[in-house]
């Protein structure tokens, strides 16, 4: 007799189709922009170097922004998870959550060089608007994923998928920098030579303006696949009562949390490495800008190097995630990443690895072919880690509720997630700035030292959490 081949979450795969799950690997695909070109080596920078007074204030802002939107993600992620385990269907939160993305984003264009403190706010908040929206459509796209495939390719889906994003990063990434933003200041032309296309214009910063409504036209475009091709969860007879029990069921699991060893150590563990390396990649195109003193093209070339070895990453640590667990993955990952911070914050135009040396200029001084070099480990173990961690939380999860789980999962990638940016904030502005009076450079290079202690934490706790072995 036959048996029916099962996916991870237990459900028959029989009507599962490739274009299901195309569509559903789309998602990392239309999200990448967000985190390439806006929350790391575009947008962001801009923000620090052009909308801020200086860059050290707007390391500052940009940390408080993301303290703020960090908390309220926290907060509503498993609520909203539960719920949706309660009603069933995952894809018109994805839709909502996308829309809320996609209206941020188009905000940003707002954004003129030098505008008001009261402008400069709003600006903060169509920000923080984008990524609420992304990473709440990110818990119900994580929770589809058990669906579609088998747990014993649970490891390859997850890496592929991250890989696909990556490319679709390189893409964009590469069309912003040849047709969009200028190559360098005052030069009027992008990479390619041409004048900014669209009319953008150079002296008021189109280019890197326009990032935002070119994330939100790349997001629409390429969800429509995921929306008409992805198998979605039925929708539950019994709505009013199942929500209620669902919502006690999360009260009750999150009470039970220290009972359960692995998915609390879990839980702890991501929070804080995740946490980290949320900060690497959020305040990497402002600390870049304000130290080694970066602009767009180059930022955009350490972007393009960061996403060609994730993808690499992303593949092979799918692969090793298959082979040997999730686990063996992130801890390797974590400890790379907490070598590439310290060579990060011990180095800059002035200092080298801590040791005085003269002035370097650039564009290609060993302080900047170091930044590189970070840059292509953060991409690679970057992408491991993150393509892995998917899958270990999908062995935490108990009972079918994996959009709990996942809201659970990005609780705990939140809970946390205002202590790297006011970390970062409070290392750079009153440590660095007030009390030990530093230069802006001293004390940005400070500011990011906190991030090698959160994966120290993470690193510890990963010790007791258990994975399904396959």
């Amino acid at each position: 007799m036959k048996t029916e081949a099962v996916s991870a979450s237990g459900r028959s795969l029989g009507h599962i189709t490739r274009k299901g799950i195309w569509g559903w690997m789309l998602f990392d695909w239309a999200a990448q922009p967000f985190h390439t070109l806006l929350m790391t080596f575009v947008f962001a920078r801009y923000f620090a170097a052009e909308v801020a007074p200086d860059p050290a204030t707007g390391q500052i802002w940009w940390g408080t922004m993301l303290a703020i939107t960090g908390v309220s993600i926290a907060i509503l992620s498993p609520i909203l998870g539960a719920i949706a385990d309660a009603t069933g269907p995952r894809k018109p939160w994805v839709g909502m959550f996308s829309a809320l993305s996609i209206a941020g984003f188009l905000l940003l264009w707002i954004a003129e060089p030098g505008i008001s403190g009261g402008l400069a706010f709003w600006v903060l908040v169509a920000f923080g608007i984008g990524m609420v929206g992304i990473e709440f459509s990110a818990v119900f796209n994580n929770a589809i994923m058990p669906d579609l495939v088998s747990r014993e390719t649970l490891g390859r889906l997850s890496g592929s998928a991250w890989a696909l994003g990556y490319t679709g990063g390189i893409i964009a990434l590469l069309l912003v920098l040849m047709t969009m933003t200028e190559s360098s200041p005052g030069s009027g032309q992008t990479l390619l030579g041409i004048s900014p296309i669209l009319g953008l214009d150079a002296i008021e910063r189109g280019g890197e303006r326009a990032v935002g409504p070119f994330a939100a036209l790349w997001m629409f475009v390429f969800l429509i696949p995921f929306f008409l091709y992805t198998p979605d969860t039925e929708r539950r007879a019994k709505v009013v009562g199942a929500v209620r029990a669902s919502l006690k069921e999360l009260l009750d699991t999150i009470k039970s949390l220290p009972k359960n060893k692995s998915l609390f150590a879990y839980l702890g563990s991501s929070m804080f490495y995740r946490d980290a390396l949320n900060g690497l990649f959020g305040f990497g195109g402002v600390y870049a800008g304000g130290v080694l003193g970066w602009e767009a093209t180059q930022l955009g070339l350490f972007g393009l190097l960061t996403l060609i070895t994730g993808i690499a990453g992303a593949l092979y640590g799918g692969h090793l995630d298959d082979r040997g667990g999730p686990k063996r993955v992130i801890s390797f990952s974590i400890i790379a990443l907490i070598v590439v911070s310290i060579l990060i914050v011990t180095t800059d135009r002035e200092t080298f690895l801590l040791m005085p040396v003269e002035p370097q200029p650039g564009p290609f001084a060993p302080c900047d072919l170091l930044f590189y070099f970070c840059g292509a480990v953060i991409g690679a173990v970057g992408g491991s880690i993150q393509a892995a961690s998917r899958t270990l939380m999908v062995d935490q999860a108990e009972g079918g509720n994996m959009t709990q789980a996942f809201g659970l999962y990005a609780l705990s990638g939140k809970a946390t997630s205002f202590l790297a940016p006011a970390l970062v904030a409070l290392f750079t502005g009153v440590v660095g700035k007030q009390i030990l009076d530093l230069s802006d450079s001293a004390a940005q290079r400070l500011g990011i030292s906190p991030l090698i202690l959160l994966f120290l934490i993470g690193l510890v706790l990963l010790r007791w959490v258990r994975e399904e072995k396959v």
